[in-house]
């Protein structure tokens, strides 16, 4: 089904998003997370896309499989780095042959150790322009059902965010059916977000994207490549559990489970977990809320 369709169908709906992993061992690992996690029953599973283009082939392989062999709903993700026109429109072939129907259209980010995104002479330099050229094919403009990115605090490269918006505006204006956005620990910056978007003639649905602390150094470093805001209550619990690993994945899924309970009561659309390839904090959270397992 069409992510188009799910958030028409379901509310709240919830996705998961994995990462491909760089060894067969952990990416077994990953389809058991996946097949534990489909006892809670998702909307769909989104799989990332690494840098230059360098798990494609993974990507399509673990979104197959998520759909086809596992059972659950998955979207692909797409983004324009490294990539002509002739090899986006040969992964987009791919995933119609694979009976994909979900994509998530991103810019990306620039390679490790470049500050720049760089296209392709026969690329693109913006999601808006990817999302342009699928809407536009004439093979596939109505096979894919396409959600872009959306940054509650700005993208890290525009913090305007009056200019920021204008982007995601031009994304959803040239065919995008949903926003799934960066994550955020402050439900106020994602309600502030959804108000300007409105405003600024942006309804599509907007799905908060929600990542747990789980690892301290890790979300400090995810936190920092996308600009996000860590508040000062969380701030002052990483350092209060910085020797007790258990203690803050404890606090951090107890964290997001009161974020998700505030977000559902004002009516998101959904829910998009970024899960690091994990069940367990996604579980609890579930048990938290009484989702149905």
């Amino acid at each position: 089904m069409k992510i188009s369709e799910i958030y028409k169908k379901t509310k709240p709906a919830i996705s998961f998003e994995f990462f491909p992993p760089k060894t067969d061992e952990a990416e077994q690992k990953l389809f058991e997370t996946a097949a534990e996690l489909k006892t809670l029953n998702p909307s769909f599973i989104s799989v990332t896309y690494g840098a230059m283009g360098s798990t494609r082939d993974n990507t399509l392989r673990i979104t197959d499989r998520i759909k086809n062999k596992i059972g659950i709903e998955s979207a692909a993700h797409l983004t324009c780095v490294a990539q002509s026109r002739d090899e986006i429109e040969s992964v987009l072939s791919q995933l119609a042959e694979r009976g994909i129907e979900n994509i998530v259209a991103l810019r990306g980010d620039p390679p490790k150790g470049e500050t720049e995104f760089k296209p392709l002479a026969n690329g693109f330099s913006h999601a808006s322009e990817l999302v342009r050229f699928i809407r536009q094919h004439p093979r596939f403009s109505k096979a894919f059902a396409l959600a872009v990115a959306g940054y509650p605090e700005a993208h890290i490269e525009c913090r305007d965010k009056k200019k920021d918006l204008e982007y995601l505006r031009l994304k959803v204006a040239e065919g995008a059916d949903a926003v799934i956005t960066q994550l955020f620990f402050n439900n106020a910056d994602y309600f502030d977000f959804v108000e300007r978007a409105r405003k600024a003639g942006i309804n599509a649905p907007i799905v908060p994207g929600i990542m747990p602390l789980t690892n301290i150094s890790q979300i400090k470093r995810f936190a920092d490549m996308c600009g996000c805001a860590i508040p000062v209550k969380m701030q002052d619990a990483m350092a209060r559990f910085a020797e007790d690993p258990a203690g803050a994945e404890n606090y951090g899924i107890d964290y997001a489970t009161v974020q998700c309970r505030e977000l559902i009561a004002a009516g998101v659309p959904g829910i998009h977990f970024y899960t690091l390839n994990k069940s367990r904090a996604t579980r609890d959270i579930y048990r938290g809320l009484s989702l149905s397992l």
